[in-house]
Order: structure tokens, then C-alpha cells, then sequence
């Protein structure tokens, strides 16, 4: 399995706060042409939350006209309450025809943590009635990890699983999942902050909301790494880092949006009750925007 990286892609809204089909399509096509790995609909920089059922739909569908054949594309969707959740968007992408879909960790609202056997329960009632390539994840947002044991019970029981996105700051969680996936499928970690720990210790690579603004340097950290040149991966490495800390300074996915405005990219405006980030603060987006290399600034 070799080396890559994900984007889980914006969702471009126009200024009223509609779907905005044409900037998707042009945002998509430069993800395509720098060969990234695209997820549609997340939670976090897909603004998942905000989107109704049709506007996934829709979402997936362009989805799969833009980019299906050239590179991965996959549904993320939102942290779910039920199964039938999860098997609701599984149709979507079998209807949409997008190579695989996310699972998300079971969120019962509150708080509240699912005990292992209401995990058990959930992951099989989820993965029976899912006829489509799909990827755990277990992620650190839902305020508990996928037990490992678990992990590896699916994985003997589902051959359709294809990968594990594990998002967390507990690197001896990771090195627990590597061990207990032993090679059998994909391994991403959510972010770039563990990217090079995650592909040391033999994993595939990494997601991010990066990508959205420099999906070539994403990029160029796996290729640096593939050939073995220690010295580019460290160049575009560290430049990836300082951009990350600079959108997590600015807010995520707002400062992510402003930065395609001011570079004349398709990005749009965040959905309420997120806000566009104040005129007061684009100085520093600017600032970021000179970090990002030539290759990422190309509409």
C-alpha cells in the first residue's frame, strides 16, 4: 500500500449561504490536478452540520463527476446518533458512485460514551447493511477512540473496510492500531502534525483541511518521502506546519476561506452560524498566503 494524503474538501456557499455548484466544481478540479485524495461532506471543513440531505446528494454527485476516475474520492459525512444514519449515506455513495465513505464513531449526544458492546453492536448493524468500500474512523472529537481489539475484530469479520483514519494526539494509540491492522489496509492520521510519525511507523499517510489551500505541497511531503529525500521532505514538512498553526490561529476553515478569496480562488464564505472572518484580520491571512509557495497560489 503506498504512501498518500487525503483533503476532506471545503463546501463552497455563496454570501446568502446557498450551495455554490460552480465554485465546488472549479475548487474540485484544482484539488484533481494536484492528485490529492478528496473526502465530501465532513463534519469540520465540509461544514457537514450545515448541509441537508439533497445538498450532500448534490454534493457527492459533483463530486463524482469531477474527480471520480482521476483521483480517490470518498463520502466523509457527520458523527452519527444511529446505523441508519450511516446507511443512509452508504445509498448515497452507491447511488452517486464515489469509491468509498467514512464511518464515523457513534455519537450518542452528551457527552455520553457507548460501552463496548453498544460499539460492537453499532459497527456491525452499520457494516451489514453498507455495500459500499468503507473507512473507520476513530477520532478523538467524539470524546473516546475506537477500541484496538475492535478495530481488528472488524477488519477480520468486513473484508469491504479499505482503512483506518485515526485522529488523536495519543501516538501510543496509533502504534497500537498499525500493530493490530498489521498491514491489511490503509492507516491515515487526521491532520499533518503526526503525518511523518504516522508513515515511520509504517502507515499510509495523512488527512487534512490543508489541502483546501496547498494540496501540491500536501502532496509533495508524501512524493519527498516515497523517494527517500529527507531534506525536501523536511522543506515542505515544516512549510505544511507553519501553515497549519496559521489556520488554526485564524479559525480553521474561515481563515481557510479567506485566504481562496484574497487568492482569487473558488472557496466562497463560510455557512452560519460560522462568520467570515472581520476585514480586521486579512493582514494576517496575507502574511499566510506568502508562505505558501507559488505552486499553491496558481488559480
Amino acid at each position: 500500500m503506498a504512501p498518500s494524503t487525503f483533503v476532506i474538501s471545503i463546501t463552497p456557499f455563496t454570501a446568502d449561504g446557498a450551495l455554490d455548484e460552480e465554485g465546488l466544481r472549479r475548487h474540485l478540479r484544482k484539488l484533481a490536478a494536484s492528485g490529492i485524495g478528496v473526502y465530501l461532506g465532513g463534519s469540520g471543513s465540509g461544514e457537514g452540520y450545515t448541509l441537508a440531505p439533497h445538498e450532500v446528494h448534490r454534493i457527492l454527485e459533483i463530486g463524482a463527476e469531477e474527480l471520480a476516475g482521476n483521483v480517490p474520492v470518498r463520502a466523509m459525512g457527520v458523527e452519527p446518533r444511529t446505523a441508519q444514519e450511516m446507511h443512509a449515506l452508504g445509498r448515497l455513495v452507491a447511488d452517486t458512485g464515489l469509491d468509498a465513505m467514512q464511518i464515523y464513531s457513534l455519537d450518542q449526544g452528551h457527552g455520553n460514551r457507548p460501552s463496548n458492546a453498544e460499539l460492537e453492536r453499532y459497527y456491525l448493524d452499520v457494516l451489514d447493511g453498507i455495500e459500499v468500500p468503507s473507512v473507520l474512523s476513530t477520532h478523538q472529537s467524539v470524546g473516546y477512540l475506537l477500541p484496538v481489539d475492535l478495530i481488528a475484530s472488524l477488519l477480520d469479520r468486513f473484508p469491504s473496510i479499505i482503512g483506518v483514519n485515526c485522529s488523536t494526539n495519543d501516538v501510543a494509540y496509533l502504534v497500537d492500531v498499525l500493530a493490530a491492522v498489521d498491514g491489511r489496509v490503509d492507516v491515515h492520521v487526521g491532520g499533518p502534525l503526526h503525518a511523518l510519525t504516522c508513515l515511520g511507523l509504517g502507515g499510509q499517510g495523512f488527512l487534512s483541511s490543508d489541502g483546501n489551500l496547498v494540496p501540491n505541497l500536501c502532496v509533495e511531503v508524501i512524493r519527498a518521502w516515497t523517494a527517500g529525500d529527507l531534506a525536501a521532505v523536511e522543506a515542505a514538512f515544516s512549510r505544511l506546519m507553519r501553515l497549519y498553526a496559521a489556520t488554526r490561529r485564524l479559525g480553521g476553515i474561515v481563515g481557510t476561506k479567506a485566504a481562496l478569496q484574497l487568492l482569487g480562488l473558488p472557496g466562497g464564505y463560510p455557512r452560519r452560524p460560522r462568520l467570515p472572518l472581520p476585514d480586521t484580520r486579512l493582514d494576517e491571512v496575507r502574511r499566510l498566503i506568502a508562505d505558501m509557495g507559488p505552486h499553491d497560489q496558481k488559480p
